[in-house]
């Protein structure tokens, strides 16, 4: 049985529910180590997190291209929005964070690649750069002005977009409980 979701954003990834029941998996069919399924699915998440990190990343320096673009070609009161130091600071802003995180991301994926211990760096990547790229996005929006809020523009998609990076491959509240327990709190 399939069940497709409606979202709010992410339209061309397909979420559907899938339902097993009464399934049987021959024994030369299991994946892993019968009754490890748990912890499993733990590890794979960690891995998980690192793509969600990416993801974040792109989304983030895609909405900030669109928005430098915008502001060295929109122009207001004669002079164009990237010369307003309001602007320019939030386009500052913008660029930093993609970068730190972009950098926390590449860590984590190092670790993970040298077969290191990687949850910790894989946890704070997935939760700055989700975190990041909602406030890059919400501020996209905002230096595109009105048009920021119109589908022609498509830095209102990369906010939509943006709301699921932090839920997915666990919230950014469970997040911070595995920093948490990593760092021996």
């Amino acid at each position: 049985m399939l069940n497709n979701y409606e979202k709010m954003g992410l339209h061309a990834s397909n979420t559907t529910e899938l339902v097993l029941d009464q399934v049987s998996v021959p024994r030369e069919n299991l994946l892993g180590v019968e009754g490890s399924g748990y912890k499993q699915f733990l590890a794979v998440l960690d891995g998980g997190r690192i793509g969600i990190g990416a993801m974040a990343v792109g989304l983030a320096q895609g909405a900030f291209e669109k928005s430098l673009r915008y502001a060295k070609q929109r122009k207001q009161f004669g002079s164009t929005l990237s010369t307003f130091q309001a602007i320019r600071f939030k386009l500052a802003d913008m660029a930093m964070n993609i970068e730190l995180a972009r950098n926390m991301v590449y860590k984590a994926a190092w670790l993970k690649d040298q077969g290191r211990g990687f949850k910790k760096e894989a946890a704070m990547a997935k939760l700055f750069a989700s975190e990041m790229c909602m406030r890059v996005c919400d501020q996209a929006v905002q230096i595109h002005g009105g048009y920021g809020y119109m589908r022609e523009y498509e830095v209102e998609r990369c906010l939509r977009d943006a709301k699921l990076l932090e839920i997915g491959e666990g919230t950014s509240e469970i997040q911070r409980m595995v920093i948490a327990g990593q760092v021996g709190c």
